[in-house]
């Protein structure tokens, strides 16, 4: 198994990286959610976390959600 942390905004979601563990992709999920820059944006409206059996399958519909977050939008 393999964990992908995603970003979501209004073009759709992107991959930001694959984790051997849950608790590497929390690490990054976690910092993500108080990175300034995401913050102060505004177009990045989310995170999630996907469980996948390869990195390639994050955006797919194989990918289960463990975590997700949402931004507080304006």
């Amino acid at each position: 198994m393999a964990y992908c942390v995603l970003t979501h905004d209004a073009w759709g979601s992107t991959n930001v990286g694959s984790f051997p563990s849950l608790e590497q992709a929390r690490e990054v999920f976690q910092a993500l959610q108080k990175d300034r820059w995401f913050l102060a944006d505004g177009t990045v409206r989310g995170l999630s976390i996907v469980e996948t059996s390869s990195g390639a399958e994050a955006l797919t519909a194989d990918a289960r959600t463990v975590e997700s977050f949402r931004f507080p939008q304006t």
